[in-house]
């Protein structure tokens, strides 16, 4: 039967219904039927409603309250189904049941009015329990997992054929492609009988065996759709996907089961996914996201095309065509609309690759209008609206009657602009170059088509001889930019999902809600880093004893003149697993575990001029705030919740600034909400020792930075060529101060030759006669004396040499030709630039190799991961 088949699937289950008939046995009989009654209360649940779904009839009058009864018990399955832990046991119970098979052939199914929103609900529990998820484990399976699935059940169903029923003969031997469609299915197993179908279904351990002589209770087309659902082809969750257009129609748009209106009262059922604390796969998690956003923003599209569309008063004009007898700033009559391309589909799918239309408008408006349709930008999205009005000239619209009967509305299909047209009918194309002025008032516009939605259109018009919907277009609306990014946002959601997702281990089961929440946290990660460089964080030795409570601090130097940060800190290593025993003090040591090792260390000199000193840090941190800081430069994920004005984008600048420099070849990648949270991070970064070559902010809000700099990719291309001139001059300074002929400042490489054989060499005989010999350190003197630069550094703050200790003035020494060597170490990362030519190419270059930290807003990161992807931009750190 079912249930031993179930059990030899997963041999572990085999254990645990031994062990349960061994507990039922040793019960006293009353507890034992309470137990029973407890267990199969579900299954008696589902045929209780399965016969309350068969009293409801295919026309006539009806029972509403049965009818939200069936719309509420569906929606119950849904919640137990999209839960694993409910989920594990639930979905056999519901399989054996075969509760979806008797609902798809049920009256209300069938009713157009009243079945509508319980047809959606079954659609989704119809997902559902197809779900490409193993019960057992939890695992997402993949494609070919779910295909070996469908390819056992065709094959047992052939043997099971093969073996008893000869009138199945040309089923079973046929290959699993060529009888596994509904329709091949339809055709072998229509013939049969209903004890025979019965049977079959029996051998599939799908219905309890007939006894000898014994008629069916099933009706024929119930046996029928029992066995062909199971075992039709089922396309695979990330083809429906792909499959679906990104903008809503009209359907979608006034359908209020789905985009519920304000006077949405919470009485009855919505057909929407749920968010969950726990999600079934990563799959499930967008999935449920992308329907939601998508449905958001058709809540507010709808509100758009109302108030445009009304405002422009379509009416029924005396010869039966449509006129406007008011005007919208959102939307204009399209004076004409042609499909212009229709691309051949990719390998593999059904849909056109692209298509695309020209629209044109008049644009007799006033200018500020004019100016705002013409600057309509390439990825805007517009939508294109048919209007019938049934309504004779001068009725007026009453916003309390429903919309779409009153303006006559039939369609509305959306479209992204590529491009505003010029005279030869070629796009013009976005750049930094100012657009060509256009004569007259008329404009069209080159436009992409959803290629899903038309192919759709296109397969309902050949199919269902339905009018084209593309012939019929009077109306196009923009919407205001800030609100219209959802096409984007949809497309990488649906991106996201057709790659494999890049979410690391340790992060996976948080995301979906299992497990412990704090297992990321940076105490339990296997990879922690036991010894990290605080730089400027703390501002006194007294300043970090009191960040870290319940540590003794044991400094490395005994002198206390020489406790000042910077710090290096090392901290003990706990185990993941021991770290609860310290209460009790059963820890082997408890002194080491508690010790905190600082060694302090000095910044090597950068140089004799004063802009050389790094910034520092001013803030005096809290514990807290320390240890949020600590825990963001370990591995794992920190979150920093605090009420305004606590000091967490301080916290969250220190962690950015700590960790360029104790991981200098690592890049951060900080995104925000708000372009406005993003320029207060920019202005605090600013004012920290960071390199400003090494910042990039992406997206169109450096507008509003409070700076003069431009951090955007074409301002950072313009610092690093400026910055590149001036260091060339510093070059050409140097090479006169030696006294060496030549061009040497030309380029970066002609810099980068001059500084090995003039640079180097003399630095290196410098060092080679001031060097400590056998002992007895050189005179003071003779530091000055051979340092080979003085010229070059006669500008600085003189005098250069102190002359008091031969450690001082070795350590001014040294700084000087570190300020030299930086000036070639960025001329040698800057010699890109002198080969990629263009701007594109330098701005690509400065974000994948050059930037160390990139900011950007999360509308402007999902608006074009897919170009980030593409460029192979890879970062180490996030910071949300």
């Amino acid at each position: 039967n079912r249930l031993e088949q179930e059990l030899k699937k997963t041999p572990k289950l085999k254990k645990f219904w031994n062990l349960i008939k061994k507990n039922d046995a040793k019960m006293d009989e009353e507890s034992r039927m309470q137990a029973y009654r407890e267990r199969r209360f579900l299954s008696q649940l589902i045929q209780k409603f399965i016969s309350v779904l068969k009293s409801i009839p295919v026309s006539g009058p009806i029972s509403m309250d049965k009818v939200h009864y069936c719309e509420r018990f569906i929606e119950l399955m849904l919640d137990l189904e999209a839960l694993l832990p409910t989920r594990r046991w639930f979905n056999t119970v519901l399989d054996d049941s075969h509760l979806v098979v008797h609902c798809y052939l049920s009256s209300l199914a069938k009713r157009e009015k009243e079945g509508h929103l319980f047809c959606q609900l079954l659609d989704m529990l119809k997902f559902y329990t197809g779900f490409e998820i193993n019960d057992q484990t939890g695992n997402a399976l993949t494609e070919n997992e779910m295909t070996t699935i469908h390819y056992d059940r065709i094959t047992s169903l052939q043997r099971a054929a093969f073996a008893h029923f000869p009138e199945l003969y040309d089923f079973a031997l046929s290959n699993v492609a060529a009888v596994d469609t509904r329709d091949a299915l339809l055709k072998l197993f229509g013939p049969l009988s209903s004890n025979v179908l019965h049977q079959v279904a029996s051998y599939l351990c799908l219905l309890p065996p007939l006894a000898e002589g014994q008629d069916t209770s099933h009706g024929k087309e119930f046996l029928l759709e029992l066995l062909v659902s199971r075992h039709e082809r089922r396309i695979s969750q990330i083809q429906q996907l792909n499959q679906m257009p990104l903008y809503p129609t009209e359907k979608i748009i006034w359908d209020e089961n789905i985009v519920p209106t304000e006077y949405y009262s919470g009485e009855g059922c919505l057909a929407l996914p749920k968010l969950n604390l726990q999600f079934l796969t990563l799959h499930d998690y967008l999935l449920r996201n992308f329907n939601l956003f998508r449905l958001e923003s058709t809540y507010e599209i709808r509100q758009d095309i109302e108030d445009s569309v009304s405002r422009m008063k379509p009416w029924l004009s005396e010869y039966g065509g449509v006129v406007f007898g008011g005007w919208a700033r959102m939307a204009q009559p399209i004076v004409s609309f042609t499909v212009v391309e229709v691309a051949k589909p990719n390998i593999g799918e059904n849909w056109p690759m692209r298509v695309r239309a020209d629209v044109t408008i008049n644009l007799n408006v006033r200018d500020n209008i004019k100016d705002e349709w013409e600057g309509l930008r390439k990825h805007d999205v517009c939508f294109l609206i048919t209007v019938r009005p049934m309504q004779p000239y001068g009725t007026k619209f009453d916003r309390r009657q429903p919309f779409v009967e009153q303006t006559g509305l039939v369609y509305v299909r959306g479209c992204e602009i590529q491009g505003m047209l010029d005279e030869k009918g070629r796009v013009i194309e976005e750049g930094p170059e100012p657009k060509p002025r256009l004569k007259g008032d008329c404009r069209t516009y080159r436009v992409f088509l959803d290629p899903n939605q038309y192919q759709q259109d296109m397969t309902n018009t050949i199919q269902n001889g339905a009018e084209d919907v593309y012939e019929t277009f009077n109306i196009i609306m923009r919407r205001k930019p800030k609100e219209n990014n959802f096409k984007a946002l949809l497309e990488t959601i649906r991106n996201l999902m057709n790659t494999d997702c890049v979410v690391p281990d340790w992060l996976h089961d948080i995301i979906l809600g299992y497990g412990d929440p704090s297992s990321a946290h940076y105490s339990k990660m296997p990879n922690q880093i036991a010894t990290l460089d605080f730089n400027d964080t703390f501002l006194s030795i007294d300043h970090l004893k009191a960040s870290f409570p319940g540590y003794s601090v044991k400094v490395t130097v005994d002198n206390p003149d020489l406790h000042v940060p910077p710090f290096r800190i090392t901290f003990p290593m706990k185990g993941g697993k021991g770290t609860k025993r310290k209460e009790d003090g059963s820890e082997e040591n408890p002194e080491e575990a508690k010790t905190l090792i600082v060694e302090p260390h000095v910044i090597p000199n950068r140089g004799p001029y004063p802009y050389n000193q790094p910034k520092r840090n001013t803030i005096q941190f809290t514990h807290t705030q320390i240890e949020a800081i600590r825990a963001g430069m370990q591995p794992g994920l920190t979150m920093v919740v605090g009420p305004p004005g606590t000091g967490k984008t301080d916290v969250a600048v220190q962690i950015i600034s700590n960790l360029y420099h104790n991981f200098p070849e690592q890049r951060t990648l900080i995104v925000t909400h708000s372009n406005q949270a993003l320029n207060q991070l920019f202005e605090k970064i600013m004012a920290l020792d960071i390199d400003e070559r090494h910042l990039l902010r992406l997206g169109h809000g450096e507008e509003e930075l409070e700076t003069e700099k431009d951090f955007s990719r074409y301002g950072r291309v313009n610092y690093v060529l400026a910055r590149r001139l001036e260091l060339l001059q510093e070059v050409g300074r140097l090479q006169e101060s030696l006294g060496v002929p030549g061009d040497v400042s030309y380029t970066c490489e002609t810099a980068g030759h001059f500084f090995l054989y003039q640079v180097m060499s003399r630095w290196e005989e410098y060092i080679s006669k001031v060097k400590v010999k056998g002992g007895k350190s050189p005179d003071v003197a003779d530091v000055s004396r051979f340092f080979p630069f003085h010229q070059y550094f006669a500008n600085a703050p003189q005098p250069v040499f102190k002359g008091k200790s031969y450690e001082e003035d070795m350590e001014i020494a040294e700084g000087c030709f570190r300020h030299i060597k930086k000036i070639f170490t960025q001329l040698e990362e800057f010699r890109a630039f002198e080969l990629l030519r263009s701007g594109l190419d330098r701005s690509k270059y400065l974000l994948v190799k050059e930037a160390k930290i990139i900011a950007m807003t999360c509308t402007h990161a999902a608006l074009k991961r897919r170009d980030l992807v593409e460029l192979g931009f890879k970062v180490m750190n996030i910071l949300m």
